[in-house]
């Protein structure tokens, strides 16, 4: 249900900020805003993602928990994605997820509402159970083919 009331909010949301600013500033000033927003949003997401990814490989690194720079990761692709999208409002939220703290403040709101049951990282080959059932041992010896270079066509062709 949220998904349906944001797909008709947004659209009309942006058509009024359009109308409104459009009549207040003129056409081609509110062009110019959506195409520099859409150009400056792709530099910094461009910036700010190439951090994300640093801290991503960070924290694969160390071995420390890799979801806070991966949901960082998400919000700056998803800003982009808003960014790209020509509008008013969709920028104004595009932008506030550039911001690191609000980036920060999102990602606790979130953490808050999701429960986690575990996280683990283990390194090295995964260690198998020595009372498994499914372990079967055998022994095995290949059986050459004779080498017949003459053995005509195979049967799947007609030649």
């Amino acid at each position: 249900m949220w998904l349906l009331i944001a797909f008709i909010a947004v659209p009309l949301i942006e058509i009024s900020l359009f109308i409104q600013i459009g009549g207040t500033i003129g056409l081609g000033w509110t062009l110019a805003i959506v195409l520099i927003t859409a150009f400056l949003g792709t530099w910094l997401v461009r910036n700010q993602g190439m951090m994300a990814l640093g801290q991503l490989r960070s924290s694969f690194s160390e071995l420390r928990d890799p979801t806070e720079p991966l949901v960082h990761g998400a919000m700056i692709l998803f800003a982009g994605a808003l960014l790209l999208t020509p509008g008013f409002f969709t920028d104004a939220v595009g932008f506030a997820l550039l911001v690191p703290q609000f980036r920060q403040a999102a990602f606790h709101a979130i953490r808050a509402r999701i429960n986690v049951q575990g996280f683990a990282q283990r390194s090295g080959p995964p260690r198998s159970d020595p009372h498994q059932d499914d372990i079967i041992d055998g022994d095995y010896h290949e059986i050459s083919e004779p080498a017949d270079t003459d053995r005509g066509p195979s049967g799947w062709t007609k030649h």
